[in-house]
């Protein structure tokens, strides 16, 4: 070989000058001959895959929330089954004897209709005068009791416990005032039926006293029980003895207490049942 590289100059990378040569190209030497050996970018194409498949799962959860709310418990929001707020008397009676309601049914509902409204009829204002408490005692009780507590009645219904209440010997109140009597029941327990008798106890409130500016006897509240022997006689439930006793009462409430004047309007507007249960 000569001095003449023939490549353009000593050590040159010049063309290849002659024939039977190979021409070789050799790669660029690279400006950092110590930096990083260069890779093919791939950070736009792994950013797109992540972009796409985040976009893909919203559009999956958007789909699976577009269909119709399912509450969580469906339970839980059914209402209550009808037999949990019916009432659970038989077809009120048509007929009445002394005003309140009679010809009840021969069963074991019969029964607690009947004394239920008995304990309507016998805590009534209409109790402290005595024709109307006869009239009662005639056309609830059997016969027999009927003609056994007039006389006991009469005896506690006296002049001296009516004045106490603030009612004449009648059973009448001052002008002005108005006495209030109601009983209105809360519930019925058969403690005892067959077709012939049955023992009831009635749950029941009530609004007792004298509504007027000068009263000493307030309307109040009470609570008591009144249970009735009853008998089937003469094609309706009939009452051979009865009784009572305070409760169950319970607490108060925090109603604030109307003035005399505003009970004595209610008492008027609002009239009583004349069928209960």
């Amino acid at each position: 070989m000569s001095n003449d590289d023939q490549y353009g100059g000593a050590g040159g990378y010049g063309e290849v000058g002659g024939t039977g040569q190979t021409r070789t190209r050799l790669p660029d030497a690279p400006a950092d001959p110590y930096g990083p050996t260069r890779r093919t970018p791939r950070t736009s194409r792994s950013l797109i895959t992540v972009v796409g498949v985040v976009v893909l799962l919203i559009a999956a959860i958007a789909f699976a929330n577009s269909g119709p709310d399912t509450p969580s418990d469906p339970a839980s929001d059914k209402p209550p089954a009808a037999s949990s707020t019916a009432a659970t008397g038989t077809d009120p009676v048509t007929g009445k004897s002394a005003g309140i309601p009679k010809g009840f049914a021969h069963d074991e509902q019969g029964a607690q209709s009947a004394a239920a409204n008995f304990a309507v009829a016998l805590g009534s204002d209409s109790v402290f005068k005595k024709d109307m408490r006869h009239a009662l005692v005639d056309a609830l009780y059997t016969a027999e009791a009927a003609t056994r507590l007039k006389a006991p009645q009469d005896k506690a219904y006296s002049t001296e416990f009516l004045a106490k209440l603030g009612l004449d010997a009648n059973g009448n109140p001052p002008q002005g005032n108005t006495f209030i009597s109601r009983t209105v029941p809360v519930g019925t327990r058969v403690e005892s039926y067959s077709p012939a008798a049955a023992r009831i106890a009635v749950w029941s409130t009530g609004l007792i006293g004298m509504s007027g500016e000068k009263s000493t006897d307030p309307v109040r509240t009470t609570w008591q029980t009144w249970t009735f022997e009853l008998v089937w006689s003469g094609e309706d439930w009939k009452v051979t003895a009865d009784s009572q006793k305070d409760g169950p009462a319970p607490v108060p409430g925090d109603a604030a207490v109307s003035s005399a004047d505003d009970i004595s309007k209610a008492t008027k507007e609002f009239g009583g049942f004349t069928y209960a249960r």
